[in-house]
């Protein structure tokens, strides 16, 4: 395979399984078509997500949460740290999770969701943003499940009540005293099974090949770019990859202008044992795959590395 793959996601699932997974086994992303995330819902998030962002920078910092490392509510710009960084990232963000009752087995992993007043549309539309992607996701498990000669419905129960999150996220204009080297996320590797972005139409996304290359990801308008994350890849014992990526600076013109998206981050249940699936495992290998970890643990050893708890 040559390219990333295009699907999509109104075909048949086992028409388009093999595609798709080749696609995450060589680049760790594929681009999915007609995932069923309705227009009218995406122009009406962004325009959400453009409102809040253009705050007084003291009306956002209100919705800033100390001690739960940007689970949910503002993160301010220069926050978030890369992996292995020396420089932070050149972004600010809101985060939306999902919302528990508190008597749920599941609630002490989530924290409460918190809504800019200054928004009224704000909840509304992010709600039924977050619910359609997860929705989304949950095909694209579906045909990775089938993928990996599991039952098609493999995923279903590791999902349920997960601890997904949606993300705005505003790289705004390059600042002058921006840090050397300081790019808008460096690279990275993402922490959760699999994220759905919306908003990549525009350059600045790249991945990087196994042959060493920074390949740009480009979406058609409308389309999600969607990668493998690092719980995926060990649950498949690296079969499919979680690649690094990063977001680089603009050029020209698009120095002066802001970018904004929209990833979903899709977890697996916060009680969910990562144990390296037996078809992914070949004979004389079970020594050398991962450990099995909840996945809990393993979202708040990673986050300790992004400096974020």
């Amino acid at each position: 395979m040559s390219d990333i793959a295009s699907v999509s996601l109104d075909n048949p699932l086992e028409d388009i399984a093999r595609e798709l997974g080749d696609s995450f086994a060589e680049f760790g992303f594929a681009i999915v078509r007609d995932h069923g995330v309705p227009d009218d819902l995406i122009a009406r998030a962004e325009e959400a997500s453009r409102a809040f962002f253009a705050l007084p920078e003291d009306t956002k910092r209100a919705y800033k949460i100390a001690g739960i490392g940007g689970a949910r509510g503002y993160t301010p710009f220069g926050q978030e740290q890369a992996k292995d960084a020396a420089i932070f990232d050149l972004k600010e963000f809101w985060h939306v999770g999902r919302d528990l009752a508190p008597d749920h087995a599941l609630a002490e992993f989530m924290e409460p969701n918190v809504w800019p007043a200054e928004v009224p549309e704000f909840e509304s539309v992010m709600r039924e943003l977050y619910n359609s992607l997860e929705a989304s996701g949950r095909r694209v498990l579906s045909a990775i499940a089938i993928h990996l000669g599991e039952d098609r419905h493999f995923f279903d129960s590791t999902i349920e009540d997960g601890n997904s999150v949606l993300r705005l996220l505003r790289y705004p204009p390059l600042p002058a005293d921006a840090p050397d080297g300081a790019i808008r996320a460096a690279p990275h590797g993402d922490i959760n099974a699999i994220t759905l972005l919306l908003g990549a139409e525009e350059a600045g996304l790249e991945l990087l090949s196994r042959k060493g290359e920074w390949l740009p990801v480009s979406p058609p308008p409308g389309a999600l770019a969607v990668n493998i994350g690092d719980m995926l890849e060990r649950l498949t014992n690296g079969r499919l990859r979680s690649t690094t990526h990063r977001v680089v600076n603009p050029a020209g013109d698009a120095v002066r202008r802001a970018r904004y998206s929209m990833p979903f981050f899709l977890h697996f249940r916060p009680d969910y044992l990562i144990d390296p699936l037996a078809s992914c495992v070949a004979e004389g290998e079970r020594e050398n795959a991962p450990e099995p970890i909840l996945a809990h643990d393993f979202l708040m050893q990673r986050l300790r590395e992004i400096k974020l708890v």
